[in-house]
Parts: structure tokens; sequence; C-alpha cells
């Protein structure tokens, strides 16, 4: 087993049951960006991430809606989509928050090419921390989830909000790789699963505006060396974060899968 896996099963063995429930999550697009903070020190496109190495496989949590715990997404009609802040097929409600764009550059490891008609399937928590379809208060929602297929420079974009801080967890934000739009209406498709680890510089500034004040004391009492994910390194896990509250948030990160 190598040391991702050992620190997993450390992380599990002393954590009992109840982490468990620890291993998910939980306006107008953004504009001209005005600040940058790439959160590890490592900036995307440079240094270590300018290798092809291949991003960390990580867990999909408890709260996917992919069909492999139960509700099912990926089927749906019109969860092919940019802007995910609202439920669809059927659902109503919108999630509100800070306005953040998310950027995924899709990228061969064996030839660094981008790989053009990949698609990702993303989600994550509310500002509450709170998954739609799982979470009390929400299970009647699908918002902030959905699927892009990547242009021609290997590029997916969506449109969302600022995720919550929960209690037990690093900020982050999940996401699956297929070959193609079509693969990634099965899960049994999919060629990689990850997660994206925010900055806690963004993080701060979010959670210091209303609608955010669960998240303060959550972040408190978690570190990235501590969380159960993200605990043995997140340099091809960090984005560049540039953007502001006022204006909204741009994350941007580049994936890299076999």
């Amino acid at each position: 087993m190598d040391r991702r896996g050992l620190l997993r099963l450390a992380a599990r063995l002393g954590a009992g049951v109840g982490a468990l429930q620890l291993l998910g999550c939980g306006g107008s697009s953004p504009t001209t960006p005005s600040t940058t903070d790439t959160g590890s020190g490592t900036i995307p496109g440079s240094g270590t991430n300018s290798t092809c190495s291949l991003i960390p496989n990580e867990t999909a949590g408890p709260y996917p809606g992919d069909s492999s715990n139960g509700p099912n997404v990926l089927n749906l009609t019109g969860v092919a989509r940019q802007d995910i802040r609202s439920s669809f097929a059927g659902l109503s409600g919108t999630a509100d928050g800070v306005p953040l764009s998310i950027v995924l550059s899709i990228v061969s490891t064996s030839t660094c090419a981008p790989l053009a008609g990949y698609a990702v399937y993303l989600w994550h928590c509310d500002r509450l921390g709170r998954y739609s379809l799982y979470s009390s208060g929400v299970t009647n929602q699908n918002y902030l989830r959905g699927v892009q297929e990547a242009d021609a420079s290997g590029k997916v974009t969506f449109t969302s909000i600022f995720p919550g801080c929960y209690s037990g967890r690093w900020p982050h934000i999940h996401f699956e790789v297929y070959r193609s739009l079509s693969a990634a209406t099965s899960v049994s498709n999919k060629i990689a699963t990850s997660q994206i680890a925010l900055p806690k510089s963004a993080c701060d500034e979010v959670y210091a505006i209303s609608g955010y004040s669960t998240s303060v004391a959550n972040l408190s009492r978690v570190s990235l060396a501590s969380d159960m994910v993200f605990s043995d390194g997140v340099d091809l896990e960090t984005p560049t974060v540039t953007g502001s509250v006022a204006d909204g948030y741009v994350v941007t990160l580049p994936v890299r899968v076999a």
C-alpha cells in the first residue's frame, strides 16, 4: 500500500465510524479578478505542477449523487450545464453565496496535451455546508451539481458559489473525469475522482461575510495537515485563486489524467 493509502487507513481506524460522515465535503458571474492566491505557495503550471503528474485519486465521499450510493443526477436531462447554482430537472431552488467560477484544464499525463471532448462531473456543498439530495433541508434540491464537456483547449468552466466549511473537513470541491459527455451518464465509466483544496486566505475572506458564519468556527478546527483527504499533500489539488468578495472568485486547476 502506498503512503496515501496508509495515511487514509490510519485515519479511518483512528477516527471510527463517525469519520465516514466526514469523507464528503460541507448572484452574478465573477468579474475581473483583483487578487491572486495559490494557497500552498505552488503555482499550477510551474514548479511541481509543471510536469504532467497524475491528479491524486480521492474519495467521492458519501454525497456524490452519481448512483454509487443512492441518488443519481448523471442521467437527468439538463445535468450538462455551465451554471450549477440552481436545481434542475423539475426541481426548483437556487444556492446563494459569493460567486465562484471553477475552471479545470483536462490534460493527458502521457502527452501533456489538452483532452478536448472529455467531460467533468463536479459537485460541492452550499454555503451552509449542505449537500443537495442528501442533507437535511435540501433533499428536494439538486443544485451545485453539473457536467461540462471540455472545449478544444481541454477546459471546462462551471459557474457556482463559494462552498462553506462544515465540521471535520477542509473546504473543497469534488469532481469526476470521463472520456466523453456520453460516458458521463454512468459512474462506471469514470477514469478519475479527485478534490480541489480551497486556499485558506480566500476562505477567510469569504467566511467573514453574512451567510457563512458557521464556516468560521468549523475552519478554525481543521487544517490541511489534519484533513482526512489532504493530509498527505495538496500541491496537485491546490488551485490558483483570483478575485474578491465584491467581484467573485475564479479558481483554476490543471487536471492530469491517464
